[in-house]
């Protein structure tokens, strides 16, 4: 399984967006697997299911910010 540490918006910052993008999708995976091993009531670490929502969001965000930093004109406004 991938790594279940906190992942800090400083540490993602200094990642590229490719790199933000590959670790995205690896922790939707991770965050897939978990899911199927709660519902067949094998997965004893129930917390590791809420930290891997967040660091995903935590990806999201620095993602967003990097794309906004890059691609000034190209995002939505709200």
């Amino acid at each position: 399984m991938a790594d279940t540490k906190k992942l800090f918006a400083d540490q993602l910052r200094k990642l590229s967006v490719k790199e933000l993008v590959e670790k995205r999708k690896e922790l939707r995976k991770q965050l897939h697997q978990l899911k199927m091993q709660n519902q067949m009531g094998a997965l004893k670490q129930t917390h590791l299911l809420k930290l891997t929502r967040r660091n995903i969001a935590r990806v999201n965000t620095v993602l967003t910010e990097k794309i906004k930093e890059n691609y000034p004109g190209q995002t939505k406004k709200k």
